[in-house]
């Protein structure tokens, strides 16, 4: 789900041609009837909803005293707003079947950000959120966690330039940015079996940025 049809449709047959199956539901996560539109539409195209993973966001960066209230509402509203309407809508689908799994994206900006208060402050609201759901939702088969990247090698760390992008990989001790596909493993493995028992955490794939 997401705003950008066309890139929708790239996902989609991304995913496709890779054996998987895919629906493109173009809609807004921060209006729950678009949220609940895609989960009806995913379970009505496979008849079940075993997963929910939450990365949809924005940033409006401003020091404080120039951060107007549409861009802390904007930032706020993308990334908890939305996490809250996603999981709303997706916990009636997976409590009636007593099995699902919850993965929610948060980020390294929640130790601190300068420029970024709208910004750590909505991820840090996403890890209390799936803390406090992990115990809500638990007794129903249902686990819950976050992932939060560090600085992976995206479109948003692309814009940057050459002595942007070095100083960044400078801050990391494995010294490079991180891959989309090292969020996705982590992601795929808090999905899988192997990760029943675990609920409620969060799994910090920064390259070891924050080891404590």
């Amino acid at each position: 789900m997401g705003r950008n049809a066309e890139r929708l449709d790239e996902v989609g047959a991304e995913i496709r041609a890779h054996g998987g199956r895919a629906v493109a539901h173009v809609g807004d996560v921060t209006k729950l009837a678009d949220v609940e539109a895609a989960v009806a539409r995913a379970v009505s195209d496979f008849g079940r909803l075993d997963l929910l993973v939450t990365c949809a966001g924005g940033g409006r960066d401003r020091l404080l005293q120039r951060m107007t209230e549409e861009d802390w509402d904007t930032v706020i509203d993308a990334h908890l707003k939305g996490t809250f309407f996603a999981a709303k809508a997706a916990q009636t689908v997976m409590v009636e079947r007593g099995f699902g799994r919850m993965v929610f994206l948060s980020s390294a900006a929640v130790r601190g950000s300068r420029g970024q208060l709208n910004y750590s402050a909505a991820k840090a609201g996403i890890i209390g959120f799936t803390k406090s759901l992990a115990r809500e939702v638990g007794s129903r088969g249902i686990t819950a966690n976050v992932v939060a990247p560090g600085f992976i090698d995206t479109d948003m760390t692309r814009a940057l330039n050459e002595a942007q992008r070095t100083g960044l990989s400078a801050q990391v001790p494995l010294g490079r940015l991180g891959q989309p596909a090292e969020i996705a493993a982590a992601v795929a493995f808090l999905a899988s079996a192997e990760a029943a028992y675990i609920t409620g955490e969060t799994l910090h794939v920064n390259g070891g940025m924050y080891m404590a």
